[in-house]
This record gives structure tokens, sequence and C-alpha cells, in this order.
């Protein structure tokens, strides 16, 4: 996998960051957060998260912000964050749950869905031109190792945390 010859072995063990498997996911993460965030960021004054909340909620319509977390992989105070902000906005409503009055159900106001109605079509649009960036026939191969690394990560970290968890 890093063309290191065999004879070398003993310099596989030395960690390059440029060469870093996931310093360079983090790094494409990133650079393509970045220019996305570009379509909305300035319009409609939101960050990342406050994004990630209104995609999501847009997509799955009314959920509640410990399922808005595991859909964006993102922590409880990123969520809770971005969807106070949004709140304050009048772009996500929260509606008590009465059968669990811990958690709420949000959903996106009308206000929250022009902009998701607005800009999901720039994005998906963003998305093409930059997947038009590799070879249609590495396109099928590219999503699927992303699926595998995100499955194989998961339960690497799950493998992980087992002893930490008995001890």
């Amino acid at each position: 996998m890093s063309g290191i010859p065999p004879d070398q072995a003993e310099f596989a063990l030395t960690l390059k960051l440029d060469e870093f498997l996931p310093h360079r996911l983090n790094m494409c993460s990133g650079s393509v957060s970045t220019a996305l965030s570009r379509i909305y960021a300035e319009r409609y004054q939101i960050g990342v998260p406050e994004w990630r909340v209104i995609v999501i909620l847009g997509e799955f319509g009314q959920l509640t912000a410990k399922e808005i977390g595991a859909h964006g992989q993102m922590h409880k105070t990123k969520v809770s964050r971005a969807v106070a902000g949004l709140e304050q906005r009048s772009f996500v409503t929260r509606r008590a749950n009465a059968a669990d009055l811990r958690e709420a159900f949000l959903s996106l106001t009308p206000e929250g869905r022009a902009i998701y109605d607005d800009v999901a079509p720039q994005a998906v649009e963003f998305v093409n031109r930059l997947l038009a960036s590799i070879d249609p026939s590495d396109r099928e191969a590219f999503c699927r190792v992303l699926t595998q690394l995100t499955e194989r990560s998961g339960a690497m970290a799950e493998d992980i945390a087992k002893p930490a968890k008995a001890g």
C-alpha cells in the first residue's frame, strides 16, 4: 500500500504525516467542507455544524438532537450549539417529547426549509463537479472504498474501546 520495498520494511514504522491516511482523509474533508461552505456561509451566515443540522432535518424531518448527532457523526455539544443558533434565528423549532421530557423533537421551520431548498441543489451540483475530477471508471470504486474504510474504522473503534470499558 505504501510502496515501500520489503528490504526497507523497518522504515514502514516511521510515520510521515503527509502520507498518513487519517491525516490525508482529514485534510481532504476539511478542504471539501471549506469549499462547500462558501455556498451557504456568506448567504445565510451559518457554519458547517448548522448546515449539517439543516441537511439532516431536511432529509429526515423531525428528529431528536441525539438522532441528529448519530446521523451527522457530531458530538452532542456541537449539535446542541448548532441547534441553539438555528433555533435563535428561527430556522429550527423544538417540540417537547411527551414520552421523555428530557428530549425534544426538532424540525425545520419554513425559513429553515427555504434554506435547505435553496442550498441543497447547489450542494448536489458541487459534489457532481467534485466527482467529475475522478475518472468515471474509478468513482464506483472510490465510493466503495470510502464505505469500507468508514465501516472498518467504526468496527476497530469498538474493538479498541472494549478493553477500556471492561477495565
